[in-house]
């Protein structure tokens, strides 16, 4: 899957299984998953409930636990406990209309424009944007009528409590380990404004998915509408929204291979079909952030097995499953391309200087720091720039796409992701070193600091000034201060490096990408 996707077949294990995971994050969540999802269902079957009643349990506690991402756990807290207020109203409604389709695609498509609209409201308004529209793609799914609302109420009450128990009681990993707070969205304004372009994009891509989908299935037409919706979270140019539908497809086709292998000849068998769908759940948060198309391939596995349990699952359901994807991905295509389309070169630009910055804020804080300022502290920005880097290496992926036509663009802009990745390495090691209060006071510390302030400020703010900082003391030779030192020279020679990519073409390294 990598060889056509995100690199050779030798990546898959390296970025997998080697990929920098701190503090064994993506472990721990991928195993608190497993329980919170398992301890959902085993409430849902205690309860007597109905076997749709129970799958949708634990999708609502995957869904719980996975899209709720505020930056501290009482916002998390509070989150969680809105999603019933946002899920339940759109569960009923989806319910309602289950006879009358026109109705019924009008209210998905309406969902659709204010899920994705909510998420100028930050981490929250992604979170309860999401579950709105799953509940109303998990009522398709199992096509719930009125009558099943009930059991369905309790099923994602009970999911919703489970999960909490497990995420904020029994196992609350974020409490020790806080998530990084993510970067505020691109300012712009009307149409321009990054979550209202979105929702029209969205919209547009869905109502696409949900016609053609239904010329292709009249019952599985909203895997079609769930491919659209879902490649539009997390991008912000054309080029990473292609990329993600395109990566979307391929770990679709991979997990369908498997699912044939694997989920057809289970029939349905309860034991081993829980067993594996534990480890798809796993899967799904363990490579989430890694690779979109494992994520991907261990949803449809799980999809599949799902589908067991219904009764329902047989190859052409699959082959089926494969249709719907092509369509969903072929209408984010024609989004991204007709409305209000965001080029890669114009959303990379922005994330790199954004970068730029960051690293100048960085630098500055060690140079406070060094000089004797206590209260300076590096250790937040250094947090916020790994964040940028992740951004900026999502909105190149498209350049850097081993298909990628544009070869010249390609060795540009893999020549800036190189020289970024080294800057933040020399910035963050500055960081640590400035932490350490015998390295402080080097009049030469001082001096370089200003040297990489004033190359940083030239690639991204020209016409920003440059504060001063006084230097203080006189050169030392201390063990801390010759490391600073060492890598601030070298993350002025990565600047110089970096400049010749960025300053390469007049409209940026990326234009017309």
């Amino acid at each position: 899957m990598r060889v056509l996707t995100e690199g050779g077949p030798e990546e898959v294990l390296k970025r997998l299984f080697v990929a920098p995971d701190p503090g064994r994050l993506r472990l721990r969540t991928g195993v608190r998953a497993v329980l919170g999802v398992a301890l959902s269902v085993a409430a849902a079957q205690l309860a007597g409930l109905p076997l749709p009643a129970v799958i949708l349990g634990g999708l609502t506690a995957l869904l719980a636990l996975f899209t709720v991402g505020d930056p501290t756990v009482r916002r998390q807290a509070v989150t969680t406990a809105l999603l019933p207020a946002v899920g339940l109203p759109v569960l009923a409604l989806a319910a309602a209309l289950h006879g009358f389709p026109p109705v019924r695609d009008a209210a998905f498509l309406a969902v659709v424009f204010c899920g994705v609209y909510a998420r100028r409201w930050g981490a929250r308004g992604q979170a309860l944007g999401i579950f709105a529209f799953m509940m109303f793609f998990a009522t398709q799914f199992l096509h719930a009528v009125p009558d099943q609302l009930p059991g369905l109420y309790a099923a994602v009450a009970m999911a919703i409590g489970a999960s909490a128990l497990v995420r904020f009681g029994l196992w609350c990993i974020e409490r020790r380990t806080p998530p990084p707070a993510g970067p505020a969205l691109l300012a712009a304004r009307g149409l321009a404004r990054p979550t209202t372009r979105q929702a029209f994009q969205n919209t547009f891509a869905c109502a696409i998915a949900l016609g053609v989908g239904q010329l292709v299935s009249h019952e599985r037409w909203y895997w079609a509408v769930g491919t659209a919706w879902w490649i539009f979270v997390n991008t912000a140019s054309r080029g990473e929204t292609l990329v993600r539908g395109f990566r979307r497809v391929v770990g679709t086709l991979i997990g369908i291979v498997v699912g044939l292998v694997v989920a057809v000849p289970l029939h349905g068998a309860p034991a081993p079909t829980a067993a594996l769908v534990a480890v798809c759940v796993f899967g799904i948060f363990y490579t989430a952030a890694p690779s979109y198309s494992w994520m991907m391939f261990f949803v449809t596995v799980m999809a599949g097995l799902l589908y067991g349990l219904l009764g329902v699952l047989h190859p052409g359901l699959l082959a089926l499953r494969f249709e719907q994807t092509l369509v969903g991905a072929g209408g984010a295509a024609l989004a991204v391309a007709l409305v209000l389309p965001v080029t890669t070169h114009a959303a990379t630009d922005a994330w790199i200087r954004r970068s730029l910055l960051a690293l100048r804020h960085c630098t500055a804080t060690s140079a406070r720091r060094l000089a004797g300022d206590d209260a300076a502290d590096p250790a937040p920005h250094v947090a916020e720039l790994e964040i940028l880097l992740a951004k900026v290496r999502v909105s190149l992926a498209p350049l850097l796409h081993p298909l990628s036509p544009l070869r010249a663009r390609r060795a540009r802009a893999a020549m800036v992701m190189t020289h970024l990745d080294d800057c933040v390495r020399q910035v963050r090691g500055l960081a640590e070193v400035a932490a350490d209060p015998d390295a402080s006071h080097d009049a030469r510390l001082t001096a370089a600091c200003r040297r990489v302030e004033t190359a940083l400020l030239a690639l991204a703010a020209p016409d920003e000034p440059v504060p001063h900082v006084e230097a203080h003391g006189v050169p030392r030779h201390h063990p801390g201060a010759e490391r600073a030192l060492a890598h601030l020279h070298d993350l002025e020679a990565a600047l110089a490096s970096l400049a010749a990519p960025l300053r390469d073409r007049p409209r940026g390294v990326f234009a017309d990408a």
